[in-house]
């Protein structure tokens, strides 16, 4: 496969100081061979473990590792929102920091890019308990049917990859677990067309999941809506 010209992969982080160390280790090991230039950005969504303190370190040892810290926990969507605007290379890969997907199929992954504007890849068997995936294939799935029109198998899968120009002059409102809808919409909506992908997905290694939180989950509800109506 060709190399990549250049390449920005950012992982959204929220206290994962057990699996961040092994999301850096796979990046130093399986990313290099894939671009010309490459970065990786963490962005850490007010973590109150270590996990900061993990990156720094390596980040101090290796150039292409930045880390950027939000004072406070801002929530998903304002990670994702941060590590677009952080990423300076020609293609944005983004996936999740707790090891239920990882970076030896990135590089099968990236070679679809001719095939489509963007790539974005769905888990081929969730590996999550019972009432996520009610919620993530029952409702959610309806639920962006319904007030955005998106036939996307898998809108959350957390393993996408685009193209920074077709960033250019779009503009996401929302900083909820509800903005990668959002971005898939605008994204369709200007006329780009995407590819999917099947992805293996684990089970988490370590650490606990915080999407099924009732406050997190009213928040994109409530941004979803208004989401709809600004549209």
């Amino acid at each position: 496969m060709t190399k990549l010209s250049s390449l920005s992969i950012f992982v959204p982080t929220y206290n994962e100081e057990a699996n961040i160390s092994l999301i850096i280790e796979d990046v130093l090991k399986y990313v290099p061979p894939l671009a010309k230039k490459w970065e990786l950005i963490v962005v850490n969504d007010g973590s109150t473990d270590q996990t900061a303190r993990i990156v720094k370190t390596y980040s101090e040892r290796y150039k292409e590792i930045r880390l950027i810290n939000h004072l406070r926990n801002r929530g998903y969507g304002a990670a994702v929102k941060t590590g677009l605007k952080s990423s300076r290379y020609d293609w944005i890969f983004f996936t999740d920091s707790d090891r239920q997907f990882r970076f030896e199929e990135l590089s099968s992954f990236i070679s679809h890019r001719e095939s489509a504007d963007f790539i974005i890849g769905y888990r081929k068997k969730r590996r999550d308990p019972l009432i996520r995936l009610i919620i993530a294939q029952g409702f959610l799935r309806v639920w962006n049917y319904l007030l955005f029109g998106l036939t996307v198998k898998d809108v959350d899968c957390a393993y996408k990859l685009i193209p920074k120009k077709c960033l250019s002059k779009l503009t996401l409102i929302t900083e909820s677990a509800i903005t990668v809808t959002e971005l898939l919409h605008k994204l369709i909506k200007k006329g780009y067309k995407y590819k999917e992908v099947p992805v293996t997905h684990y089970p988490r290694p370590y650490g606990h999941q915080t999407g099924n939180h009732p406050s997190v989950m009213y928040k994109a509800l409530r941004e979803s809506v208004a989401l709809w109506q600004s549209l």
